[in-house]
């Protein structure tokens, strides 16, 4: 089959003047092709599409394999437009989050810790799921109690359990980004120490980046963590104080 190429000029009513080809078969013209500019802007869109469904879908099975709720649904709405910087304190926590989530490949990079600690009702989480909505565009996030995060280890012992401890300590390391809320709220036994510490070093040593969500204060943070643990939090860890009263249930004005 002889087969030719034929060329004319063509106008885009957005772009103006292009040079439209179309392959000539047995006579016929199959297609001519459309203005190389437009057809760029929707390649663009139809990979971005394309690479918002897999991220989707990387999450999905994540939370499916961990067999963890993730971001639970009531908190999806939890954005930094919604979140309400009324005081300089708030200005500058969320100045934070949103460093750390425009910067997250850095963050990644080096694989930083950041510890938001304060009263119940001032915003940590608020401002955490804010960050992983952003992280989850691209990535995999998790966000969990420290107590389900070390139930996930305790539940490795039971001699009928399917996964090891280090299948689990894997898992909770190949997440871009993990969130453990609660810190402190366990009774603090050296087995749940451990646990937390096996978890938090091995982020640490494989630079996954990690946010800490706590009610407890510096020092009452490495009492409960342990001298092992704090230091991980030191090195290359940024702390921010929500030193102000709650604010759930207050209304806007």
């Amino acid at each position: 089959m002889d087969a030719s190429l034929e060329v004319k000029s063509a106008t885009c009513e957005v772009h103006g003047d292009y040079e439209t080809k179309a392959a000539k078969l047995l006579g016929k013209i199959v297609h001519w092709s459309d203005c190389p500019e437009c057809s760029a802007i929707v390649r663009t869109k139809r990979e971005a599409e394309q690479a918002r469904i897999e991220s989707e879908e990387r999450q999905r099975r994540l939370e499916s394999r961990l067999n963890q709720a993730g971001i639970p649904l009531r908190y999806r709405s939890k954005d930094f437009a919604s979140y309400i910087a009324d005081t300089d304190g708030k200005e500058k926590a969320c100045a934070v989050a949103m460093e750390f989530a425009a910067n997250f490949k850095k963050h990644s990079e080096n694989g930083t810790f950041l510890v938001f600690s304060g009263k119940p009702g001032t915003g940590k989480s608020h401002l955490a799921i804010a960050i992983a909505q952003e992280v989850m565009t691209g990535g995999t996030a998790l966000y969990t109690s420290a107590i389900d995060a070390v139930r996930m280890i305790r539940d490795t012992w039971k001699r009928e359990s399917a996964k090891t401890e280090s299948q689990v300590l894997d898992m909770l390391a190949s997440i871009d980004l993990l969130i453990l809320d609660e810190i402190g709220v366990q009774y603090g036994t050296e087995a749940e120490q451990v646990s937390l510490f096996d978890i938090i070093d091995k982020r640490y040593r494989d630079m996954r980046p990690t946010i800490l969500l706590t009610n407890l204060g510096t020092s009452d943070m490495k009492k409960f963590l342990g001298d092992r643990s704090y230091d991980r939090l030191r090195e290359g860890g940024i702390w921010i104080k929500f030193d102000w009263d709650s604010q759930r249930g207050k209304v806007a004005a």
